[in-house]
């Protein structure tokens, strides 16, 4: 039987300035995870929006009045003894020069220049909100064929989208090599960030060579001791047991599916967002949710706690299968 946690709800703000740095406060001592840096804000009161208790909080703490804010993202995260859900919302118009009314220390710094580990856990999404893309496109298995490999890549760029997985099953291991680079070739030259499909030690060394990230498969991820020394790591999970895996190897990222039927697996039991959510909560680490999703799903993700969407069918239109 799943345990009911009592639930807590926060609000933290992204405040920007001109240089695009954001501002994270210090949480004081004798406060939980005292010395960490932290995206300000405060605990939401009974019937209070996220907004509302933002505006308040940041009004007491740092002497700012918030007029206006888009919603970024909400996070759960599973605590030893409650539920937080933490709503971040990036602040797009507000008066006053920040403070640390309360005693608290206070920095800017770019988002690129920021240590996740100085954060508390439930912080750590919301950098990964800043630092990577919302979208994770995957290729279809037609991408073998060298038009439609450039036409995905091409649309990719054209979409904005900065980071995808070359994944082709049914390829035998020559022809995949060959292709992935060839692929890896194109996605360099339009700066794009390409992660193989990696369900095998060679797999990733062939991403090393290359210069690739790599998307370990659950049964890969399962199978290592530590992270694979590539640019960028990414873990196929499905439980909470693969979701901690990847935590501990150190992955920049998780693949949590399936969150909706889909074609491909009709079979499998959908997670649902509910069901999404509650094993996103295991992990601080940034989460793609997959399986049914398309771009249009980026706002209901995001509300999720999900990092983003990832997937083939509602991104790629040249995808015929």
């Amino acid at each position: 039987m799943t345990e009911i946690l009592p639930t807590l709800g926060v609000a933290a703000g992204l405040l920007f300035d001109a240089a695009g740095r954001v501002l994270l406060a210090q949480r004081p001592a004798g406060r939980e995870d005292a010395g960490l840096w932290e995206f300000p804000g405060g605990k939401l009161e009974a019937g209070e929006s996220a907004f509302a208790a933002l505006k308040r909080e940041l009004l007491e703490e740092l002497g700012v009045d918030i007029a206006s804010g888009r919603p970024l993202i909400r996070v759960p995260q599973r605590q030893p003894q409650r539920l937080l859900w933490l709503a971040a919302i990036s602040v797009d118009d507000w008066r006053g020069e920040p403070r640390g009314l309360e005693g608290q220390a206070l920095r800017w710094l770019a988002p690129e220049a920021i240590d996740p580990h100085t954060l508390p856990a439930a912080d750590r999404p919301i950098l990964a909100c800043l630092r990577q893309p919302a979208q994770y496109w995957i290729s279809p298995e037609s991408v073998a064929q060298p038009a439609v490999l450039g036409a995905w890549l091409g649309a990719a760029e054209a979409a904005g989208a900065r980071r995808l997985q070359l994944r082709v099953p049914a390829l035998g291991s020559a022809a995949r090599a060959a292709l992935a680079r060839h692929a890896a070739e194109r996605a360099q030259a339009l700066g794009l960030e390409l992660l193989l499909n990696a369900r095998s030690p060679a797999d990733l060394e062939l991403a090393d060579a290359l210069g690739c990230g790599a998307q370990l498969s659950r049964t890969l991820l399962m199978r290592l001791d530590r992270r694979p020394a590539l640019a960028c790591v990414g873990a196929s999970c499905h439980d909470p047991v693969s979701l901690r895996q990847a935590e501990s190897l150190g992955c920049d990222f998780a693949l949590l599916s399936p969150v909706l039927p889909t074609r491909s697996h009709p079979d499998a039991q959908p997670l649902g967002w509910s069901g999404f959510s509650r094993l996103r909560a295991c992990t601080s680490l940034p989460v793609y949710a997959l399986g049914g999703v398309g771009p249009g799903d980026l706002a209901e993700a995001r509300a999720a706690g999900a990092q983003g969407v990832a997937g083939i069918r509602g991104f790629f239109a040249g995808d015929a299968a």
